[in-house]
């Protein structure tokens, strides 16, 4: 069988994290051997980079600072974890991945997406998703998600809502320049009707 690497992308509190675990335990029944990660982080070295990044004590990152941290935690995340898994025929499933830098510091911080595309080229050594799924929220649903829904609240939650509002829409320009490789699914659904989007989706795309 030959590797698959399927990534979730969206604002955030759009239910990414709530998604990969039944959609796995759901490709894994298929007989298929999944692998799950999540960025920033998946590596001993990629964690310690996270804790910099999310920690709220660093509110004084600047951005170019930030896209940095990302580029390196996921340089290692693609070397260690992702390509040789994919080269020994597992389907490699991440909450976030390159798209999230182009969201976030590109059309939420404004740094250039064309300075951004050359910098990801090289932290992935050119390694593109199979399949993105496009969890679309518009932001002040996904934000209060955030902030009721009892998970970790980090730095990049507490920029303003503007922000969040240009990454959203950042994501849905992304998705429509890479049809062939970008679904968007409605998140304001019922998490039960948004994991059987997915799923067709999933079927649909990759045959599984």
């Amino acid at each position: 069988m030959t590797g698959l690497f399927i990534t979730f992308e969206g604002p955030d509190g759009c239910g990414k994290s709530t998604q990969i675990a039944p959609l796995a335990d759901y490709l894994r029944s298929k007989g298929r051997t999944v692998y799950t990660t999540r960025e920033p982080g998946g590596t001993e070295i990629s964690d310690q980079v996270r804790k910099i990044i999310m920690a709220m004590k660093n509110t004084s990152m600047h951005p170019r600072t930030e896209l940095l941290l990302f580029l390196s935690a996921r340089a290692q995340l693609v070397e260690e974890v992702i390509r040789p898994r994919l080269a020994a025929g597992e389907i490699v499933i991440s909450d976030r991945y390159a798209d999230s830098t182009l969201a976030y510091q590109g059309y939420g911080h404004g740094v250039d997406r064309d300075v951004i595309r050359s910098l990801l080229a090289f932290a992935t050594g050119g390694l593109k998703p199979d399949l993105t799924l496009l969890l679309d929220v518009d932001a002040e649903t996904g934000l209060r998600r955030r902030q009721t829904g009892g998970g970790e609240w980090n730095r990049l939650d507490a920029y303003q809502l503007e922000f969040h509002r240009r990454v959203r829409d950042g994501y849905r320009e992304l998705a429509s320049l890479e049809p062939e490789r970008w679904v968007i699914v409605d998140a304001e659904q019922t998490p039960e009707m948004v994991q059987l989007a997915i799923r067709g989706i999933v079927t649909a795309r990759t045959g599984i």
